[in-house]
């Protein structure tokens, strides 16, 4: 609060708290009405891809070769040069091959600061709608046993030592278990 106070005394201006609040709110809200995508139910529009809702406004890069494609949500499709494509068609359009579009596909929504990848904000909203499924549960209490006792460890058995001797016609030490595989002396 007092940065704020010194700051506005050293452009010149009021020097009043509550004013200088006030503008600060306003600022605020300002830059949150720019950041957030429409709340209207009927006035929403985008790009549903599978799980995924792009809404109106985000936009797609692809890289491909070291060059960087740009595409935008605009209405209920993904343009790219005037043209209508597909998620699909977007990463595999430079690319002359098929390619994975949660992999290579790079999203910016309306409200995000960064790109983050496709298969990334999938996994996040699987990840939230399976929180929204599954009803949070009462934390259980631990029982503690009347006495704690280690549990008592099983003797190991020592390998038997491996026959480290070469075989015929090889000078190097035996990195196998069996000097033969069972596959090689079947069918003698």
């Amino acid at each position: 609060m007092l940065a704020l106070i010194e700051q506005a005394g050293l452009n010149g201006e009021s020097q009043d708290p509550s004013a200088i609040v006030l503008k600060a709110v306003e600022f605020w809200l300002a830059a949150q009405q720019k950041r957030a995508p429409a709340a209207a139910g009927d006035d929403v529009h985008g790009y549903q891809w599978k799980s995924l809702f792009l809404p109106e406004g985000t936009q797609i890069r692809c890289n491909t070769y070291g060059e960087q494609y740009y595409a935008s949500v605009e209405g209920d499709d993904i343009v790219y040069q005037g043209r209508k494509l597909s998620p699909n068609q977007l990463a595999s359009l430079h690319a002359d091959s098929v390619r994975n579009a949660w992999n290579d596909l790079y999203i910016r929504r309306p409200g995000d600061k960064f790109y983050k990848s496709a298969s990334r904000l999938r996994r996040e909203q699987a990840a939230a709608d399976q929180a929204a499924r599954t009803p949070p549960e009462a934390p259980a209490v631990p029982a503690i046993p009347a006495r704690a006792e280690p549990a008592p460890c099983p003797p190991t058995q020592a390998a038997p030592p491996r026959d480290a001797n070469p075989g015929q016609g090889w000078t190097l030490p035996e990195r196998r278990k069996y000097r033969f595989r069972l596959e090689d002396v079947a069918f003698e």
